[in-house]
C-alpha cells in the first residue's frame, strides 16, 4: 500500500505508518537509563557476593614472623682486644713498617683542631659526603686508655677487618685530651697508609674533633686483596 492509496486519507495514512512502527520496534524491548543503572548495580552486587563466597575459609597471612632487613650499625670495638690480636696473629707486620711515627712528631695537632686529609683525585662531592657524615661507617674503635703501640696496632687492625669484610668506611675515636697524643699520632699513621684515600673529623653528632670517619679503597680494588 503506498502513500498515494486513494481509499487513505492522509490522517489515516499517518496513523497506519505509526502502528507500522510500533509493531517494529515495541517499547517491551527499548532499554531507558533507568533500567541500565539498576542492571548495574545488580552486577555489581552480584559480583560482590561471588567476592565473599570466594574468601570464605580463607585466613590472613601472619606478619609477626618477617625479618628485619635494616642494616644494624655495629658498636664501637675495644681497641686494646684489636691490639692483642693482632699481637697474636701477627697481622700487618708490613703497616708497621712501613708506618712511621716521624709525621706525627713533626706536624703535631692541637687538640680542638679539626683533622682533614684526600688523595687529590678523590670525587670533592664523595669528600663532603663524608665530612658531612652521610656515608655509613661500617665499624668503629674507641683509643681511649691505649697506648700509642697499642692505638697503632688497633689502627691497623681495624682497617684490615674492613678491607677483610669489603667495607670502606670506618671510625675511629681518638680523642682530644690537652696534648692531643694520640690525635697527632693518629693523623699521622693515616696520612701514611696506602688503604686511606681521605679521612676527616667527624660532624659533632659522631664525636666532633674527637674522632676521624676514615674512607678506604674497596678490597677489590686493593692488590693484597684476596678472593
Amino acid at each position: 500500500m503506498s502513500k498515494h492509496d486513494s481509499s487513505l486519507s492522509k490522517d489515516q495514512f499517518n496513523l497506519l505508518k505509526q502502528f507500522k512502527k510500533q509493531i517494529s520496534q515495541p517499547q517491551a524491548n527499548k532499554i531507558t537509563p533507568q533500567a541500565e543503572s539498576k542492571k548495574a548495580v545488580a552486577e555489581e552486587l552480584e559480583d560482590t557476593e561471588l567476592f565473599k563466597t570466594a574468601l570464605q575459609g580463607v585466613k590472613p597471612i601472619a606478619n609477626d614472623n618477617i625479618a628485619d632487613i635494616k642494616p644494624a650499625r655495629r658498636k664501637k670495638v675495644d681497641a686494646q682486644t684489636l691490639a692483642k690480636r693482632a699481637a697474636a696473629e701477627g697481622a700487618a707486620e708490613q703497616e708497621f713498617t712501613e708506618i712511621s711515627d716521624t709525621q706525627a712528631i713533626l706536624n703535631p695537632v692541637a687538640s680542638q683542631a679539626a683533622l682533614s686529609y684526600r688523595i687529590a683525585t678523590l670525587q670533592h662531592k664523595v669528600f663532603e659526603d663524608l665530612k658531612a657524615g652521610k656515608i655509613r661507617w661500617f665499624e668503629a674503635v674507641d683509643l681511649h686508655g691505649c697506648t700509642v703501640e697499642q692505638a697503632r696496632a688497633a689502627v691497623l687492625q681495624i682497617i684490615q677487618i674492613a678491607k677483610d669484610e669489603n667495607q670502606n668506611v670506618i671510625k675511629i675515636v681518638h680523642g682530644k685530651g690537652p696534648e692531643a697524643i694520640l690525635k697527632t699520632y693518629v693523623n699521622g699513621w693515616l696520612r701514611q697508609h696506602r688503604d686511606v684515600l681521605a679521612f676527616v673529623s667527624a660532624p659533632e653528632t659522631q664525636g666532633g674533633t674527637g674522632a676521624v670517619l676514615v674512607l678506604l679503597k674497596r678490597a677489590e680494588k686493593n692488590p693484597k686483596y684476596k678472593q
